[in-house]
């Protein structure tokens, strides 16, 4: 007689106070892309986080949400002091996480713990460790390098102390990146549990477009998706498609997202004169971009030179996911994940003329965005957000097959 087996109870924390687990920002996009995989796989999903972001968008009505003290600052004393108060808050939030979880358990216990590294999140999986129960942590970035370099940090021992608590209570670990993995190594009590498990993309929401590829003549848009901030180099796009449109004014450039460098970017397009073929969307949900995406003829990645690149940008599986032939600079990760230029080109970083070429080049070159738009969005395939569920939890036991799987795909 066959027993039936119950749902996967997980709790999925996320102490970032940065982050609107349900909002717009990258980091929301990746968050929820990680609970739909969850729910895919038959799951019980409890949210337990300090900033939901609003209600949850179509799809993540079923998680549920357990709101955490919100971290707060504080209006009196210098920069310092207010900035160390914060950090007490976001220590005194990420403490709230263990009586939430044993508020939680009940009769029926928890399978998983996942949570997703946060500057001061040590408490989910020392619960976890204490309580028996296996846990995975996700680290996309160095956050206590980051947040020194570009936020200001008070307590650097602290921070350091709890990547290192946090790492080596988790059962596993992953890095979305190599750099992001050997980081996270050094603070791991045993590196042998942190392996590398790239971003995926959800290929179930962005799909190529039902419109043929584009020939050489008409408008022709070159795009981008993602928060404008600097270390995205959105200038050097601009820079590019002034040049490109000095020479033929059927180009188009189209910025989906907003950010801190939205209107210097702005101005930079109309100190160029070329403020009328360039389209800003303003920040939009996650359900909104693949309709965007369809939009683009070519799609861009123009990362400047960064010596501390560690991203695994979800701007790209996402241009591949939409069959989008891909110009990205030639740094970090990012020639892994374009195969040396099987599924578009890389050029030298902080260059608007070769940035300029590739675009041009391919514009000219109809057959070759073709076969990228079928040979892109099988890549892309491979790297369903599913699958990549599947191999993070696999070090735990749980990896097995998603419950349902992507549909048939029609690729133009």
């Amino acid at each position: 007689m066959s027993t039936l087996r119950r749902r996967l109870r997980v709790a999925y924390v996320c102490t970032d106070p940065g982050i609107p687990v349900f909002g717009t920002k990258g980091a929301s996009v990746h968050a929820q892309a990680v609970l739909r995989a969850l729910l895919r796989r038959g799951a019980e999903v409890h949210l337990l986080t300090p900033r939901p972001g609003g209600p949850a968008p179509a799809g993540l009505e079923d998680v549920r949400v357990h709101e955490l003290p919100a971290v707060a600052g504080r209006r009196d004393g210098d920069a310092t002091e207010r900035l160390a108060a914060r950090e007490r808050s976001a220590v005194a939030s990420d403490a709230a996480v263990a009586p939430a979880l044993d508020s939680l358990t009940g009769e029926v216990p928890f399978d998983l713990v996942y949570e997703r590294y946060a500057l001061w999140g040590r408490t989910a999986t020392a619960w976890a460790r204490r309580s028996g129960v296996p846990s995975l942590l996700e680290v996309n970035a160095p956050l206590p390098d980051e947040q020194s370099a570009h936020r200001g940090l008070v307590d650097v021992a602290g921070a350091h102390a709890v990547a290192t608590a946090a790492l080596s209570s988790a059962t596993a670990a992953f890095g979305v990146s190599d750099t992001v993995s050997a980081w996270a190594r050094r603070y791991a009590a045993d590196p042998t549990r942190v392996r590398t498990v790239a971003n995926g993309v959800d290929t179930r929401a962005v799909t190529p477009a039902a419109r043929p590829v584009t020939g050489t003549d008409g408008p022709f848009t070159l795009g981008f998706v993602g928060t404008l901030k600097a270390w995205h180099g959105v200038e050097t796009l601009v820079a590019a498609a002034a040049r490109l449109m000095a020479d033929d004014p059927s180009y188009r450039l189209l910025l989906v997202g907003d950010g801190p460098r939205a209107d210097a970017l702005r101005a930079q397009a109309a100190d160029l004169g070329i403020a009328a073929n360039v389209e800003t969307t303003g920040a939009l949900p996650a359900a909104e971009v693949p309709a965007q995406l369809h939009r683009m003829d070519v799609a861009c990645a123009p990362y400047p030179a960064l010596d501390d690149f560690y991203f695994s940008p979800l701007k790209v599986t996402e241009y591949l996911a939409a069959g989008l032939p891909v110009v990205a600079s030639a740094v970090g990760d990012l020639p892994a994940l374009l195969d040396g230029g099987t599924h578009g080109t890389l050029v030298a970083p902080d260059d608007p003329a070769a940035l300029a070429t590739a675009v041009a080049a391919l514009r000219a070159d109809v057959v070759r965005r073709r076969t990228l738009r079928t040979v892109n969005r099988t890549a892309a395939l491979a790297a369903d957000w599913d699958h990549v569920l599947a191999t993070s939890l696999a070090p735990l036991g749980l990896g097995e097959p998603a419950l349902t799987t992507p549909g048939a795909d029609r690729v133009a």
